[in-house]
């Protein structure tokens, strides 16, 4: 009996050694920009699919996840969105480095607005993740589902005017914002590899994510690849730009594209 619980104690520690505590990921990240658009016109504007290719570089404790730039295939979205007005996508991996310390329960994401550089902070709170007994095999790991729900603001129709008696442009509401819509957020994670890190904004589970499938195929990551080779010295902290909070780097977003939106009406009414 003794020998029997000797072995099972070397199985244990084996088991514990043998599993993965850093690498880098290979994700892919594919959003369905028609599923939530309102008319068939906006449609016409918009590519159905985008899709971008992401890195994560991981410890136990540290993830840095950046975006992979595509040099051959040109972004569908680079050459904007009638009108010559140009559409922009940034926030979570897509602006620059993603760096979360999970001993410190801190976040940090660089990023450039008008030529300035920030570094906005986020403490890393705890996510209402469900755990269940559900898995599946993704590149050979066996891999835990995990559920989470969230609301978010439905989107709202608006028309702009442009000319009046009294102003140049004016823009208004067809009808009252409507009631939050609830978000499911599948998530797969797997044991076999010790870090809380997952692409973007989504962790905090037991293992590294593999897979999540946000709003029922809304916005999907899948891993591509899982490297055991991890460079250390990218691992560092971000320290470029002015430190700002979340909710001031979104304010200041929204005053840049009010201070741009009078000159892309412009450019609009000129080309009519």
């Amino acid at each position: 009996m003794k020998i029997w619980f000797t072995s099972l104690a070397l199985m244990a520690i084996s088991s514990l050694c043998a599993q993965q505590k850093e690498g880098t990921v290979l994700y892919e990240k594919k959003q369905n920009m028609h599923k939530n658009l309102p008319n068939e016109q906006m449609k016409a504007f918009i590519p159905e699919f985008r899709t971008s290719n992401h890195m994560l570089l991981f410890s136990d404790s540290i993830s840095v996840y950046r975006l992979i730039p595509e040099v051959e295939a040109p972004d569908p979205f680079a050459g904007g969105v009638g009108g010559g007005v140009t559409v922009r996508f940034s926030g979570g991996g897509d602006g620059g480095d993603l760096y979360k310390n999970f001993a410190q329960q801190k976040g940090l994401q660089s990023n450039e607005l008008a030529g300035k550089y920030f570094l906005i902070v986020d403490t890393l709170n705890p996510q209402p993740w469900k755990l269940t007994e559900e898995t599946k095999k993704i590149l050979g790991y066996t891999c835990y589902k995990a559920t989470r729900k969230t609301t978010a603001p439905r989107m709202m129709m608006r028309t702009m005017s442009i000319g009046g008696p009294n102003s140049g442009e004016t823009v208004k509401s067809n009808s009252p914002a409507p009631a939050p819509r609830e978000i499911e957020t599948v998530a797969w994670y797997t044991n076999d590899i010790l870090t809380p890190a997952g692409p973007e904004n989504y962790g905090l589970l037991p293992g590294l994510i593999l897979e999540i499938d946000v709003d029922n195929g809304i916005t999907v990551f899948k891993a591509t690849e899982v490297k055991a080779s991890l460079n250390k010295k990218e691992l560092k902290e971000p320290t470029k730009g002015k430190v700002i909070g979340r909710q001031e780097f979104q304010k200041l977003q929204m005053d840049m594209m009010q201070q741009e939106m009078p000159g892309m009406m412009q450019m609009r009414r000129g080309n009519n």
